[in-house]
């Protein structure tokens, strides 16, 4: 859950179509009161168990738990009928057709370029050319050369995807990772980049999902070492616990591979590989579970030396030349830069100052580090006595950064970023002259110069101010009523950035207004602001979302009536808190991928247990009543008057069990007293959103914009 959730769904053509390998179930009765103007199809009964947990001494109902069997018919059935009702309800919405093309539309865009990563003189990148279902693996001569195709998994459907990769020091090789059906179980592949000739490595269970990919070349490049979870035995699955680092020669068989760090550090390993220029050093910031300080520890010959523990409480780091570089934030929330030693003397290499660190990055003989304070972004350059040079000459507000490709003594750095009315684009930085020159720029497929950004403020319960962008086109002003979507995140370190609106202009353009909180949990305003929305302080999230939707009505944007939420992941626990917190104040909710059962989602999903970092664990009793007073599915009261609803899931999601979805839904439908749909829709070859094809990411703006519509009263197209 630590990257940025990807939204991912089928096409809004076939919402149900991935449903057809389900056993047949029989078409669903309907209400007699529908708010589309036709019957309107009745949710397929959920039976209700005398299940529950006694946690505390604590009893816990807990009738829908059936529906966590998977495998067995009854599910199965039910969620072919819960496929086949959301089809029929989606498919009644006579917006969708026009959303659904308008959205097609402004997605097939020019090509895009992304992940740029400089390895011996060559530029490596993704290239997405829409309408491919997969980007490609490009490898250029920088910064003159023609560019090649390296690796094209677009064959199959673009149900394979590349999930990372690692250029060798030289870039002679490179080493990648691909997974199938959205499960993020990477298997890792080596290509000699001249030939373009695949070798014969093929390396399984090489992390993903619960524990993220990692791989560090060898200095020699006959090598490198990777994050692996343990083989299975043959004909068995693998267990995403326990990853380690192991150490594999080229030509060899992956079951000859020696784990040389990690055995015993922890069940929820995870580990983020850092090689100095040469890869002539290697250093692990390794951390227990997810949310959480990372121990810094350095590869000493064949040993592995200790040089930070948790009190340093160290975010991230990269390589300086051949110094290692952490970001900590002990005593510091906005971040400080440590310069650390093969003995573990950290000297301040540069104080905590205004705005928080995001990224420290090498350029020419010194470095450039990557701030943000609430919405806004900036990268400053600094040299080898950490004297300011500049702040590199970017737009000053509603801008994101994406990669940035720079060395150690180059005085260049290709810089990739976007923003709400900016297309994705990379500029070449040099740090002598200090200037910026484009060199790269999506072509857009309509005119983004019209939208307008608005900064308003909430206030949470605890009298905290949320930033709050609000997008619009000229002329659309405050008048109450204006159909708007507020998304946020809030967890894990993970901040709201602007990015470019895409298709989502198609919101835009017909009067709609699309609204982003920046709410505790995230990193925007440092770590402190992360901490306030862990563990016992959860709430907290909750109640900055809520200022942040009473704020858009305050300010006259929108009123109840009107009024969205929209979120994913950790995000869809948000908006699980949301619905049951505050059902009046919401028309409409669309939450993907969600965590709505939290004291099951702990034990009962592998990712669980790598979350406790975040959420806190419920067998300690103070927190377990902090979880019980927010987890969603726990507080859905009968004959209460619910927003409408889309949950949607993916069967191959290692992060959140997609029974979290189902039991809530099932919740919902049975409890709600509004006639207002509540619709789930779970897609058979799909996961968590990562690495989700062209067509899934398409069809997900298409079906949330087409609910949205619906149910928020969008005007309709000219």
């Amino acid at each position: 859950m630590r990257r940025v959730l990807a939204l991912s769904l089928a096409l809004l053509a076939g919402v149900a179509a991935g449903a057809a390998d389900a056993r047949q179930v029989p078409a669903p009765p309907r209400h007699d009161v529908s708010l589309i103007g036709e019957p309107m199809p009745q949710p397929p009964a959920s039976p209700r168990h005398d299940d529950a947990s006694v946690l505390h001494g604590v009893r816990v109902a807990d009738p829908y738990r059936w529906l966590e069997a998977a495998d067995q018919p009854a599910v199965q059935q039910w969620i072919a009928a819960q496929n086949r009702y959301t089809d029929a309800v989606v498919a009644a919405m006579p917006d969708g057709k026009a959303i659904n093309a308008r959205v097609q539309q402004l997605a097939t865009t020019s090509v895009t370029r992304s992940s740029p990563w400089l390895a011996g003189g060559t530029l490596f990148y993704l290239r997405e050319t829409p309408p491919q279902p997969q980007p490609q693996l490009v490898a250029q001569p920088w910064p003159d050369g023609a560019p090649r195709v390296l690796v094209d998994l677009n064959a199959n459907g673009g149900h394979t995807a590349i999930t990372a990769y690692w250029p060798s020091p030289s870039g002679r090789y490179l080493a990648y990772g691909t997974a199938e059906g959205g499960s993020e179980l990477t298997t890792i592949h080596v290509l000699d980049v001249k030939s373009g000739r695949t070798l014969p490595d093929a390396l399984p269970a090489a992390g993903g999902g619960t524990s993220p990919q990692g791989l560090a070349w060898d200095a020699d490049e006959r090598g490198f070492t990777y994050v692996r979870f343990p083989l299975p035995t043959k004909g068995g699955e693998v267990v995403q616990f326990h990853a380690a680092l192991v150490h594999h020669v080229l030509g060899e068989a992956a079951a000859r591979d020696v784990t040389v760090f990690g055995k015993d550090f922890s069940k929820i390993a995870e580990y983020r590989l850092l090689s100095s220029p040469g890869a002539k050093q290697l250093a692990v910031l390794a951390n227990a579970g997810d949310g959480g300080p990372a121990e810094v520890w350095l590869r000493d010959g064949a040993a592995w030396k200790r040089l930070l523990g948790d009190a340093a409480n160290v975010r991230f780091a990269h390589w300086i030349g051949q110094r290692l570089v952490v970001a900590s934030f002990a005593g510091a929330p906005r971040g400080k830069l440590l310069a650390v030693d093969a003995n573990g003397k950290a000297t301040e290499l540069l104080g905590q100052r205004e705005g928080a660190l995001q990224r420290v990055l090498p350029i020419a003989d010194g470095f450039l580090v990557v701030r943000s304070w609430g919405p806004d972004w900036w990268v400053e350059q600094y040299d080898r006595a950490t004297k300011l040079v500049r702040r590199l000459p970017l737009p000053a507000h509603g801008i994101g950064l994406g990669g940035i490709a720079s060395e150690a003594g180059q005085a260049h750095a290709l810089i990739d970023y976007s923003g709400w009315t900016l297309p994705p684009r990379w500029v070449d930085y040099d740090a002598q002259a200090g200037t910026l020159k484009t060199v790269f720029e999506q072509r857009p497929a309509a005119d983004y110069s019209k939208i307008e950004a608005h900064r308003i403020d909430g206030t949470s319960k605890d009298g905290t101010r949320i930033p709050v962008t609000v997008l619009a086109m000229q002329g659309v002003t405050p008048n109450g009523q204006r159909p708007a979507i507020l998304y946020s995140y809030g967890g894990f370190d993970i901040p709201v950035a602007p990015h470019f609106v895409g298709a989502e202009l198609a919101w835009l353009e017909r009067g709609g207004v699309l609204a982003y909180a920046n709410i505790r949990g995230g990193n925007e305003n440092g770590e402190l602001w992360h901490a306030q929305g862990q563990q016992l302080h959860k709430q907290n999230v909750f109640d900055d979302f809520h200022a942040a939707a009473m704020a858009l009505i305050d300010t006259h944007w929108t009123d109840r009536a009107h009024l969205g939420a929209l979120g994913g992941s950790n995000g869809g626990l948000l908006m699980g808190a949301q619905i049951v917190q505050h059902p009046g104040d919401y028309r409409a909710v669309v939450a993907q991928v969600g965590i709505y059962d939290m004291l099951r989602h702990e034990t009962e999903s592998a990712n669980g247990a790598y979350n406790i970092p975040e959420y806190g664990s419920i067998a300690d009793p103070a927190q377990f009543k902090a979880t019980l007073a927010y987890s969603p599915l726990q507080h859905v009261e009968p004959r209460t008057a619910y927003p409408a609803v889309l949950l949607t899931t993916g069967v191959n999601d290692p992060r959140v069990s997609p029974w979290q979805s189902r039991k809530f839904a099932a919740a919902l439908q049975a409890a709600t007293s509004s006639q207002r749909p509540i619709l789930l829709l779970t897609r058979m070859d799909a996961g968590h959103g990562f690495g989700a094809p062209f067509s899934q990411r398409v069809g997900n703006t298409a079906l949330m914009l087409t609910f949205f519509a619906q149910e928020l009263g969008l005007p309709a197209a000219p």
